[in-house]
């Protein structure tokens, strides 16, 4: 009888434990559910991101919790304490070498923009206690802050990703994003992509066509698009295989524009597209692309290291005005106990 008894504890025991491990992983499981299902459905969507780093944060706690020792609570306090010194130190050194190479604009002064966010993120926590409207201000900042750093990581773990994709196909159509002249010559950013693209097009035996794709800024001699036509009949491109587009001023109107000319050339059949561009701007690219309904392959040319950093930041900034409304929602989930006081009274 009491053996009987104690077995049947053993199973209660045991159906209990599956029952807590269930409700533990069952997040891991339904985020990784949804980015899979995403994912294959649209690799081209900043969602995946969220889903990707969410299935891998959830699955890091619950390694931490199932093998933790004191040593991972020390090595997780001093990560976290060095983090912010360790990271503004380097975007600070980042964007002297940029400014130093580039000339000091708003552009090369986004590292060191970074830099001063993280620190605040860390520091004005500890001087705002004493005052209770700033500390209200404060958590709406660190909650803003938290979002901000979140969906950072999740571009830069899952621009990677889409980047370091096979993409082995034939290309009827070679879009290159333009990205400034030195006069009335390409610069070396803009060399880089169109030698990407004519990497793409030898491998697959000088087949296919280039869409020269770049308007002329108001501090530029020609457009972009003459630049790039000039350059690829230079390396021995036939100028037949040469679509220009020389309108557009952004990168949704090179995609825009480019669409318009390859529906026009290939008299609107079913057709092969790869865009050329930085390795940093490969995921937005590919989001616009996706946006306007254009099935094409983002392909990225290297970016040398010091720059690197600067132009994800940018890439960063534009991607996120795109996906603004999670920063509306956590400003009215913070404005909504105030409204219900309000209301109540």
């Amino acid at each position: 009888m009491l053996e009987a008894l104690i077995k049947d504890m053993g199973a209660n025991l045991d159906w209990q434990m599956l029952v807590v491990y269930a409700l533990f992983f069952s997040p891991a499981v339904i985020l990784g559910i949804l980015f899979t299902r995403s994912f294959l459905r649209e690799p081209r969507q900043f969602r995946n991101a969220i889903y990707l780093l969410a299935t891998i944060l959830w699955l890091v706690l619950l390694l931490i919790l199932r093998f933790s020792q004191m040593w991972t609570v020390y090595v997780i306090a001093a990560l976290f304490a060095l983090f912010p010194i360790v990271t503004c130190t380097f975007l600070v050194i980042n964007g002297i070498i940029v400014i130093r190479r580039e000339g000091l604009s708003l552009t090369s002064l986004l590292p060191m923009g970074l830099a001063l966010f993280i620190l605040l993120m860390y520091c004005v926590p500890m001087y705002a206690s004493q005052d209770e409207f700033l500390l209200g201000v404060t958590a709406l900042f660190f909650f803003e802050g938290l979002w901000f750093s979140f969906t950072f990581v999740a571009l830069l773990i899952y621009s990677w990703l889409y980047r370091i994709l096979p993409k082995n196909r034939r290309y009827d159509y070679i879009i290159i994003h333009g990205a400034g002249l030195d006069g009335e010559k390409p610069t070396p950013l803009l060399a880089g992509r169109i030698d990407r693209a004519l990497e793409l097009w030898n491998r697959q035996g000088c087949c296919g066509k280039f869409v020269a794709s770049g308007g002329q800024g108001d501090d530029e001699v020609v457009s972009e698009a003459q630049a790039m036509y000039d350059y690829l009949v230079e390396h021995g491109v036939p100028q037949e295989a040469i679509l220009m587009e020389d309108r557009s001023r952004t990168t949704l109107e090179n995609l825009k524009y480019s669409q318009a000319l390859i529906n026009a050339d290939a008299q609107y059949q079913e057709c092969s597209v790869a865009m050329v561009t930085s390795d940093f701007h490969v995921f937005r690219c590919a989001e616009y692309a996706h946006n306007l309904g254009i099935r094409a392959d983002g392909v990225g040319s290297h970016t040398r290291g010091w720059y690197w950093p600067t132009a994800f930041i940018r890439e960063f900034a534009a991607i996120t005005k795109a996906h603004f409304w999670p920063y509306l929602v956590i400003a009215a989930l913070w404005l909504l106990p105030s409204v219900i006081r309000i209301i109540g009274a």
